[in-house]
This record gives C-alpha cells, sequence and structure tokens, in this order.
C-alpha cells in the first residue's frame, strides 16, 4: 500500500495574484485530496477523510475506498427498489452517518485496492433498469444480486474479498472495525424545533437511514469544533452551498453579510423557510484567521485541486454558524469536556 500523503504543516498552493489567504492556526493531517467526480458520494468522501485524519494524527497511515462503500450501498438499494415494486428510488445521496452504517455492515477496503474510474450516475441507471425487469420477470433477491454483481463488475471493478496491509490479511468486515469502530463518532446538530439536549431524527431528505442527532445550541457546537480541530481531531461537516459567496474557484465560503453574527434564530429562520439546504458534505481539518482578525475553517473538499489552495477552501465562522446542518466528531474530541452533555 502507498503510503498517505500527510497535509499538515505544508503550504497550500500559490493563490491568484492579489488573493491572500488567512494565516492558519492549526491544521490536522490528511490524505491526499479526491475528486468524486459527477457522483452525488461526497458524503461518503467526507466521511473516510475524517475516519483517515483520526488515524493520520495518531501515527497509523490509512487511505480508504469511497468507490467501495458507493458500490455496496448501491447493491443495497437494488433489492429494495426489487422489494417495494420499484417504489423507493434508487440513489446515492446520504449523510456522512449512512457512511458509517454502510462500513460496519459490509466493510471497508483501502483505496489503493478499490479506486476504480467509474461514472457512478450511469450506474445507479443501470442498476435500476436490472432491477426493472427483474421485477417483471419476478426472478427474486437471489437473482437480481447476481445480475447486479455482474453489471457492477463489468461497470465498475470486481470486489476484493480480503484486505493486505502491513504484513496483515484482513476481511473486509474485520478491516473497516480494525479503522472504525461502532459508535466511535458522535453526531450534532442545532435546531429549535426540537429540545436542546436530546436526539432527533435530522429532516434530511438525504438521510436514508433516518439517524439519529445530539441537538446542542449552535454556540455549543461551534465550541465543540473549535476544541475537535485545536486538539488534533478533524470534523465531518455537512450542510448547504447553495449561498452565492460559496465559491469552489476561489476557495472560499462567507456570508454577505459577514459584519452580521449569526444567531440560533436566524439559521432556524432560513431552515424553516427552506433556504437552508443539505447539500454537500466536506472534512473540517483547520482554523485559520485574516490580517484583520476574521476567523475562518479550513475545509477538505473532494472536487479535485483545481483551485487556489489545492482542493482545500476557506470557509468563514458566519458561513458555518448559518449553513451547518450536522457534524461529526470522534468521542475523544470532546471526552475532556466537563461541559458535554452526558449520554452520548
Amino acid at each position: 500500500m502507498v503510503m498517505a500523503a500527510l497535509v499538515a504543516g505544508c503550504k497550500p498552493k500559490s493563490a491568484p495574484r492579489g488573493t491572500r489567504p488567512p494565516t492558519v492556526e492549526c491544521l490536522v493531517k490528511t490524505t491526499p485530496v479526491k475528486d468524486q467526480g459527477e457522483s452525488p458520494l461526497c458524503w461518503a468522501y467526507a466521511m473516510l477523510a475524517t475516519i483517515e485524519s483520526e488515524h493520520l494524527m495518531k501515527g497509523d497511515s490509512v487511505n480508504l475506498s469511497p468507490q467501495y462503500v458507493g458500490r455496496m450501498f448501491l447493491e443495497e438499494q437494488a433489492q429494495r427498489y426489487y422489494l417495494t415494486g420499484g417504489k423507493e428510488p434508487i440513489s446515492l445521496r446520504g449523510m456522512g452517518s449512512a457512511l458509517l452504517r454502510l462500513i460496519q455492515r459490509y466493510g471497508l477496503t483501502h483505496y489503493d485496492a478499490y479506486h476504480p474510474e467509474a461514472n457512478f450516475r450511469v450506474m445507479e441507471r443501470k442498476v435500476e433498469k436490472i432491477a426493472n425487469m427483474d421485477i417483471g420477470r419476478r426472478l427474486g433477491t437471489e437473482g437480481l444480486r447476481k445480475h447486479v454483481a455482474d453489471a457492477l463488475d463489468g461497470g465498475i471493478r470486481p470486489l476484493p474479498k480480503f484486505v493486505f496491509m502491513h504484513g496483515a490479511e484482513y476481511t473486509v468486515q474485520e478491516f473497516a472495525r480494525s479503522v472504525c469502530m461502532e459508535d466511535e463518532y458522535l453526531a450534532f446538530t442545532s435546531f429549535t424545533h426540537h429540545p436542546f439536549g436530546e436526539r432527533f431524527v435530522l429532516e434530511s431528505a438525504d438521510n436514508y437511514y433516518r439517524d439519529e442527532f445530539m441537538n446542542i445550541p449552535i454556540d455549543k457546537m461551534m465550541h465543540y469544533i473549535d476544541q475537535a480541530l485545536r486538539s488534533g481531531h478533524p470534523v465531518c461537516w455537512e450542510g448547504d452551498i447553495s449561498e452565492p459567496l460559496f465559491s469552489f474557484p476561489t476557495g472560499v465560503a462567507k456570508m454577505e453579510n459577514e459584519r452580521e453574527k449569526i444567531t440560533q434564530d436566524m439559521r432556524q429562520r432560513a431552515f424553516e423557510q427552506l433556504e437552508t439546504t443539505d447539500d454537500h458534505c466536506m472534512e473540517l481539518i483547520g482554523i485559520a484567521h485574516t490580517a484583520k482578525g476574521r476567523k475562518y475553517y479550513v475545509c477538505k473538499n473532494s472536487w479535485g485541486t483545481n483551485n487556489p489552495f489545492g482542493g482545500l477552501m476557506y470557509m468563514s465562522e458566519n458561513y458555518l454558524r448559518a449553513k451547518t446542518l450536522a457534524v461529526w466528531m470522534s468521542r475523544e474530541a470532546i471526552e475532556n469536556d466537563k461541559s458535554s452533555y452526558i449520554g452520548f
């Protein structure tokens, strides 16, 4: 296995003339920036990047395969589509929590073993077509699974049966458990239509498994994010990127009025008026400040490296406060915080 490259401590690629990136205060280690292409698998890329950084910060090198997870998700949905008579559409959209469920269920492999160049949107349509044909013939789930597996083997790549790393052999399930334990990550959100201090199923169309999130005030969430990053732990971020000043080409995301601090009420109003939507998922890897003292968060995106910062982005504190739907972080990131809610 090729050892994962480390980003911590290196300088971003040169910005365009006249652009000065914020000064980085802290930065966790990451694997190289990947490109999700035309697939909607940002949630898998971001959550796996978070797991990778957790290991890198502890001296353990891992680089994980989002394509493996995408394929297993397609196979699972094909069966669901068949058994509901085509009433539940096949889609690869999801949230970071879906990744955690999928690797516990189907295992995982490392990036070098499974990173085919495949168009997952095309494969979605192909799997749906196969399922429709098998529904018409009442073929049954065993026949469906074979047809889907054959199509994905040809359209993507056959699956590895074992994972080989550092001289050891693992099944895909053993490997998944070695890189991420069940319940290792905590999920948080911040909305007032449910009580704070309690879990609820976040009302997002992409919450495929109807996962629950601990609801906390936005100030508490920002505190947890800062504490995690400053203590060397990454954070998986899910939120809205539809704002006009979210720009991958410039590598910056900020609100149109950065002088107005986003409040809990402003967040709630935007969510209930459907102005804050579930669009994208990235890994938060650091904190930075401008010369004028404005705070930004360094994000590892999954859209390739073709921007001024080699695929990284700088998101303003106000944007994070306004447009975050959910975050995930390891228990270890906040376990020493005496102000934490009990009973995670």
